[in-house]
């Protein structure tokens, strides 16, 4: 464990215990990974909401946390558990939208853009075309900077799975980042 880990296992440690600045210490140090874990999963929406949804339910089992796993890592899982409850949900009861309503929302996004486009766009339309597994195995890997263990307990998973997801997804950005006429089989001769 880095110092940083066992800095956030205190914090959470000690907020199980009733401390209040570490418990506020605790969100400081975490927030971020754990906001940016739920952004990229696949069929989340409301972020914000999520956010809030997992930090009642550690506040709620931190007093019986055990440290098995670090404190992040034992958060992100929760983050995970919560994501899937809510896609759920929203597959149980499907919405309908007013076709004006979108179409009007879709316009005006465009419109947005028109002026360039930021690499974190780029960024998210390409790990959105990865399938979902490998995406969360990747953005636990490499956006959030998890080992493969970390990664295959958050995702409960075995290590094996979650590095050839990694290497999938890899392999996966790459061709996807290469432009049409660079393409393995794409030139007369190539051998694909």
């Amino acid at each position: 464990m880095t110092a940083v880990t066992d800095e956030i296992t205190g914090y959470a440690f000690a907020a199980g215990r009733g401390d209040h600045a570490a418990a506020a210490a605790f969100v400081r140090a975490t927030q971020h990974d754990v906001r940016r874990f739920l952004a990229h999963l696949p069929g989340v929406r409301e972020v914000d909401d999520l956010v809030q949804e997992t930090y009642l339910r550690a506040w709620r089992a931190l007093p019986s946390f055990a440290g098995r796993s670090t404190a992040r890592t034992w958060l992100l899982a929760i983050a995970r558990r919560v994501a899937v409850d809510q896609v759920r949900a929203a597959t149980a009861r499907p919405r309908t939208a007013n076709l004006t309503d979108w179409q009007a929302a879709a316009e005006a996004t465009s419109a947005g853009m028109r002026g360039g486009v930021d690499e974190e766009v780029v960024l998210h339309g390409l790990l959105d075309g990865l399938a979902p597994e490998r995406r969360e195995a990747f953005v636990t890997t490499q956006l959030l900077g998890l080992s493969y263990a970390e990664a295959a307990q958050v995702c409960d998973i075995p290590v094996g799975t979650i590095r050839s997801r990694v290497a999938r997804a890899r392999e996966d950005l790459v061709a996807a980042m290469r432009p049409a006429t660079g393409r393995r089989g794409d030139r007369p001769g190539a051998v694909g």
